[in-house]
Formats: structure tokens, C-alpha cells, sequence
């Protein structure tokens, strides 16, 4: 065997080597696509109550673009899925609902771009909020102007509002700047009326009615119920 047959021999198994290397990352890429597609259909509607009261099956939905971040839905944070920018599906209890908001926008930069430093300009509005009367089984979405350049963005944002429109295309509602302070503090979920005249509360009873003190309680209240609570 001289040197060329060697050199041949490891030419064809490189060869084979890179094909094969080729052929696993295209499958791996597939499988990411595909589980990745798969946790956005499972997340695309977000539950915004805890456990499962009856109105729930009635549920109205506001449908929020990628621009949209939704911080809260009437004092219960919601949570990021997978990127800032997905757009999401939010099932809301029939009645009075209040929705906490982040508009974004996303800009490249032109020229040159250094080591480390974002391609992107980002700007965003300030928190907003929109409380509404939600319908059952209706369906509602985000309705804004959209901005034609970073500088209108950047010239638009400080007076950025957004309605909240119906199926219909009725504005039921319009944003305004956001106050912690004054959102929604009774809790949505429903409490199951007591079934007799007794005084003692079941306890699933005695868990959303816990429920509902906490969602009334001020920031203070609650900082001294988990002082008390842990000691």
C-alpha cells in the first residue's frame, strides 16, 4: 500500500464524515423547528386566572401582537414565553378585566456596528394600561399606529396610547399610562358560595377566600403577612 492509496482512503472517508455531519445538523435543526413550533402552539393562549372557575368556559380572548409585552392581567403577572416578541393569545374572564402593556419597537442600526454592541435600536412606550368589560366568548385585539421610522417612533412614544378593539371593530377601550397603584385588587377568581349554615369553610373555600384578601392587601400588607408567615 503506498502513500497515495492512504491519502485516497482518508480523501473518501472525510468525505463520508462531512455528509454524515451535514445530514445529523440538518436533522437537529428540524427537531428544534419542530419542538419549538410545538411549545408555541401549546402556549399561544395564556390562562390569566388561577384554578378553574366556571366562567372560564366562557372565556373571552385578546389577541396581542409581537409588539405588544403584556406585564399583567388584573394584578396577576404574566410571564415571558420563549422571546419578548411572540405573539400571544390572552383568555380573559367574562366582566371587568385590566391589562398592563409594553409597546416596543425594533430598529437595525445603519454603519457600523462594534464588537459587543446591540444591531438594534430598541424603544419602547412607557407602561400602559386599558381596563375594559370583556364579553363572553369574545374576541378582542391591540390597535395602534404603527410608526414608519425609528425617528417617528422616537418623536411618536412619549404620547403612545393603544384601544383595545372588538371582533367588530368597535374600540371599547384606549390605554393610558400605567399606575401600579391604582389597578384592579379584588381577585377574578370566583369564591364557591358556602353550601350550609355552618362556619366551617372547606378548604378549597378557605383557599380562594386567602385568595382574595391577598389580592386586596397594599404591597405593605403583603411584605407583613410574609414577615409574620416566615418567622
Amino acid at each position: 500500500m503506498n502513500i497515495s492509496h492512504v491519502n485516497r482512503v482518508f480523501h473518501v472517508t472525510g468525505k463520508g464524515a462531512r455528509r454524515l455531519f451535514a445530514r445529523a445538523r440538518a436533522g437537529l435543526v428540524a427537531a428544534l423547528v419542530l419542538f419549538l413550533a410545538g411549545c408555541a402552539s401549546s402556549i399561544s393562549v395564556i390562562e390569566t386566572w388561577d384554578g378553574n372557575p366556571p366562567a372560564a368556559a366562557n372565556a373571552a380572548t385578546l389577541e396581542s401582537p409581537g409588539e405588544i409585552r403584556v406585564i399583567s392581567v388584573n394584578g396577576r403577572s404574566m410571564t415571558n414565553f420563549l422571546m419578548d416578541d411572540l405573539a400571544l393569545d390572552y383568555a380573559l374572564l367574562p366582566g371587568e378585566n385590566e391589562v398592563a402593556f409594553v409597546y416596543k419597537t425594533i430598529w437595525a442600526k445603519s454603519g457600523v456596528v462594534r464588537n459587543g454592541e446591540s444591531k438594534v435600536h430598541v424603544i419602547e412606550s412607557e407602561p400602559q394600561f386599558v381596563r375594559f368589560e370583556a364579553d363572553a366568548g369574545e374576541t378582542y385585539r391591540f390597535e395602534f399606529d404603527k410608526p414608519g421610522s425609528r425617528q417617528e417612533a422616537e418623536q411618536e412614544m412619549p404620547d403612545f396610547s393603544a384601544d383595545i378593539v372588538s371582533s367588530e371593530g368597535l374600540s371599547v377601550a384606549t390605554s393610558t399610562i400605567w399606575d401600579p397603584e391604582e389597578q384592579i385588587t379584588s381577585s377574578r377568581t370566583p369564591i364557591p358560595p358556602s353550601t350550609s349554615g355552618s362556619d366551617k369553610v372547606s378548604d378549597d373555600s378557605a383557599l380562594e377566600q386567602l385568595k382574595t384578601v391577598w389580592g386586596k392587601a397594599s404591597e405593605d400588607e403583603k411584605k407583613a403577612f410574609l414577615r409574620w408567615a416566615f418567622e
